[in-house]
């Protein structure tokens, strides 16, 4: 094909000689396996099993079983080839690169036949100069291996001492050694998704010719000088100058709403250089702040930088800057031991709500804008002001963090190293500097991204023996972690960005795991830094489960999505909580069993004779089961912010693992795979609220806290009301005087003791009665309205069916759900199948004859549509 130059940076007034243009690569290649028995076209980005699907050779890769019939996909060696034809003379150019912005993972690059260059690593930008090869007519050949045999094989050569672990659980079906290439580490399985290691092109890739020089990066830092009171900006741009003179001109920094207009000299000599400009805001302009969602506005001031050097040549780079503050505190606290763990934004504490992201798909081209933007606004629906990227997974594409920038998300970013030991040879070390210095250049001008954190638990791993490691060989897995963690990342990225904290691992104590020499023998010290908690055996309705931490950055309980999303990728014989595709699916040990285990705590298990029916009912209470564990764990951590109780609390972040899944399994997210909300979306919508009254019993007290995440003081009043099971009438109600909720505090409100509490309320007994509450001002609903059972709903006296009913009409784009019921149900759950979109609540306790509840749809759609898909299940129909 012919391939036409794209003048990206067109100089004023300038001869040809001068230009800089880029030829984009993307597009059609042609793939083709290891002996050449499969040809055919494959779009890039893209991956060879998308190829292999789009051209129908092989069916989803998601349904049921094919995780494992596809391995063979992985295991094979996969070239890319694209022939061009060039419009212009490369000979006329002194610099030609050929720039690869992700290469999925192992390969050799060819031009025309010749090798130009290898390539290890997922996460970095691979330049290759190609000045002196490159023709008219042009062959690019990019010639894969196996990333499951050249992760065994490095494995193999690695003879010094293990690196563990070898290999997943069997129950994940994935495959071996992942920790031995630079490649997403959960594309060899996890507990919650598929092994599909792919290979391809799966980010941009074009042609690059300049004469003089050429910019390679762009980056800006916000700093605020204390002492002066003032905002500073820092930019750093990063040029390859292949011109032998000196190369003069001006650098002209353009933010109109600023009133500023800087011009710079500059002087470029030959080699990388590297031009830094310094930007003073004058003190006399207002500066507005980016805060987190709920905290304020994310506002953003327009910039333009331009480069005007000798001989016209001329380089603009547009970008959005924002202006914020982190610091993470880490300071004693009164009464308790040890020291705080809390992020403050432009000076303000503020507590994290939000949950952890894991790649939205096994195959990232799939991935689009749209999808993204649904999972972020599904964040910030929740009331969630933030997100860790785990680093099992990538550094996301831009349009993620641009999002989060725009939508007020902070993100806590891990840097790809997850749950295993990791080698530190010589060339594995410098793929991996040269993956950080490129990750750390490429998001340090995002205010989203609010602290750096080196790996995912794997201090952890190495000093609470996850592997069974040796003794002997402990000081060089301790050396080794030093070295790859803190002498390399840590010294890169505190080179590469002095703006925001850099913590070593999560979980860990923070600087207490610093003073130890970077490796605390108990990471899990509640009195520092963050914890991971997980206990499926344990009553998650007894609060005293759950650890009073500092910060509490991954919890969690599993479900099973919905039946429209699994049955996208299943079939009859699957439906059955006992199938072999029910099992197959599941990758946590015992994790179905578990799940049964918890729901029978506190609810019955499902009994039908239909077997359809049974399976239907018993995903419907996985999802009432995760979503009242998490709640329970969740408003426990939001009530301990202000608290210290036997030395313990000052909790300063709830993030659930996880937020959305990679494929249709049970999973701990509370988005399902294509985005629709589970149950437990809902209730974090509700339980991050920025206002919320939470109930619990202490030795037979009812006790209700106040917690406010709002920016100042409000007065208020609180309502409790007790609900017989059996009756829709309200059975007796107490009305607080008025009070002062204060801005970033939780507090006691109420206490009084259950006997004394129902003893009020006529024929009410714990079994029959449930209390509701919620916080209000001159009859204005200020919060949530949330509740406590004050037994198990197994026991619950009263519960009958509910016949509940829904008129739908439409209102706009937005569809109105007027419900009646014919009694009190708990765990109201709408559903309308596959129709995309969100209800404005779902899965609550319906205590009064009616209620009105908006659905949102994602994509068009009709009453008609709606009505005939609407579903409706309480927990009585599970009976």
């Amino acid at each position: 094909m012919l391939l036409r130059l794209l003048l990206l940076l067109a100089p004023c007034g300038a001869g040809f000689a001068t230009e800089v243009v880029s030829i984009s690569l993307r597009g059609n290649w042609k793939i083709h396996n290891g002996n050449g028995s499969l040809q055919l076209p494959a779009a890039v980005p893209g991956c060879v099993h998308s190829a292999l699907f789009n051209k129908r050779i092989i069916k989803d890769p998601y349904y049921r079983f094919n995780n494992l019939d596809y391995r063979w996909i992985a295991l094979d060696n996969w070239t890319y080839i694209k022939k061009f034809k060039l419009h212009s003379d490369m000979s006329e150019w002194n610099k030609v690169n050929l720039v690869f912005e992700g290469i999925d993972t192992v390969a050799v690059v060819l031009l025309n036949s010749v090798p130009i260059g290898k390539t290890d690593n997922m996460f970095r930008r691979y330049s290759f100069d190609i000045t002196h090869m490159v023709k008219a007519m042009n062959i690019i050949e990019v010639r894969f291996q196996s990333p499951v045999i050249y992760a065994n094989q490095r494995s193999e050569r690695h003879t010094a001492y293990w690196v563990p672990p070898n290999c997943p659980p069997p129950v994940q079906d994935g495959e071996c050694h992942v920790n031995f290439i630079r490649k997403m580490q959960c594309s060899f399985g996890w507990d919650w998704g598929p092994s599909f290691p792919t290979q391809g092109i799966w980010k941009d890739v074009r042609i690059e010719a300049y004469n003089i020089c050429h910019l390679n990066y762009f980056m800006f830092t916000p700093i605020y000088d204390n002492y002066m009171e003032t905002w500073n900006l820092k930019i750093e741009s990063s040029f390859d100058v292949v011109s032998s003179k000196l190369v003069s001109g001006e650098a002209i920094v353009a933010i109109p709403e600023l009133n500023i207009q800087q011009r710079n000299n500059i002087e470029l000599r030959h080699g990388e250089r590297t031009v830094k400009l310094f930007v003073k805001i004058d003190k006399a302009v207002i500066v507005e702040t980016w805060w987190p969602h709920g905290h304020g506005n994310q506002t953003g001031y327009d910039m333009t930088v331009t480069f005007e050097l000798d001989g016209g040549l001329r380089f603009e780079k547009s970008a959005k800057v924002y202006f914020r503050t982190v610091e993470l505190v880490e300071e004693p606290i009164q009464n308790s031991p040890g020291l705080s763990f809390y992020f403050k934004i432009n000076g303000l504490p503020i507590f994290l709500k939000g949950s952890n992201w894991i790649p939205a798909d096994s195959f990232q081209d799939r991935v689009t804008s749209d999808m993204l933007r649904l999972l972020l606004q599904s964040v910030v629906d929740a009331n969630m002001n933030a997100l860790r990227v785990w680093g099992g997974g990538i550094y996301e594409q831009d349009e993620f963090y641009e999002l989060c920038d725009e939508l007020g998300i902070m993100i806590w970013q891990d840097f790809m190293f997850a749950c295993a030991l990791y080698p530190t040879d010589e060339d594995f070390m410098d793929s991996v500097r040269e993956e950080v210095t490129h990750q750390v250049r490429r998001l340090k001008s995002h205010p989203s991204i609010i602290t750096w954190s080196g790996n995912n638990e794997n201090e952890a791993a190495l000093m609470m023996g996850w592997y069974d490691t040796k003794p002997g060989y402990l000081h060089t897995y301790i050396k080794d972690y030093v070295t790859l963690y803190v002498k390399n990342i840590r010294t890169i990225v505190l080179e590469g960005d002095q703006t925001r904290p850099f913590i070593i691992s999560s979980p860990t104590n923070g600087a207490k795991t610093t003073a130890e020499g970077w490796l605390s023998p108990n990471p899990y010290d509640l009195n520092y830094g963050d914890v991971h908690f997980y206990d499926y055996m344990s009553d998650c309705w007894n609060w005293r489960t759950f650890p009073k931490a500092r910060f509490v950055s991954e919890y969690g309980y599993q479900s099973w999505p919905s039946f429209s999303t699994l049955e996208k990728v299943s079939s009859e014989e699957d439906w059955s909580y006992e199938s072999s595709f029910a099992l197959h699916r599941q990758h946590l040990i015992n994790g179905n069993s578990e799940m049964l285990q918890q729901i029978e705590l506190h609810f019955k298990l499902p009994n039908s004779a239909d077997q359809l029916r049974r399976f239907k009912d018993t995903l419907y209470l996985t999802q009432v089961m995760q979503a009242q564990c998490v709640k329970t764990e969740t408003e426990f951590y939001r009530r301990s912010r202000n608290e210290i109780v036997d030395g313990k609390g000052h909790t300063m972040g709830a993030l659930y693992w996880q937020l959305n899944d990679i494929w249709q399994a049970p999973s701990w997210s509370s988005l399902e795979y294509g985005g629709k909300w589970k149950m437990l979306h809902y209730f974090a919508r509700r339980f991050f609220a920025p206002l919320l009254p939470v109930g619990f019993e202490d030795k037979d007290v009812l006790f209700i806290y106040g917690v406010s995440d709002l920016p100042s003081d409000h007065q208020m009043m609180l309502t409790v009301r007790v609900h017989t099971w059996s009756s829709l009438e309200l059975v007796c109600s107490e009305l607080t005087n008025p009070f002062v909720m204060k801005a970033g505090e939780s507090v006691v409100l109420y206490s009084k003791p259950v006997p004394e509490l129902l003893k009020g309320c006529p024929g009410c007994t714990r079994q029959s009665c449930v209390v509701s509450f919620y916080l209000s001002t001159d009859g204005e609903l200020l919060s949530p309205i949330n509740y406590h059972f004050l037994s198990s709903l197994k026991n619950a006296k009263g519960l009958h069916k509910a016949n509940i009913t829904a008129t739908i009409s439409q209102q706009g784009n937005t569809f109105v759900f007027d419900l009646k019921t014919s009694a009190v149900a708990p765990f109201v759950w709408l559903d309308v199948g596959s129709i995309p979109g969100r209800f404005s609540d779902n899965g609550f306790l319906m205590t009064e004859k009616t209620r009105t509840v908006f659905f949102y749809p994602w994509k068009p759609t009709s009453k008609s549509e709606l009505e005939q898909s609407f579903h409706v299940t309480s927990l009585a129909d599970t009976y």
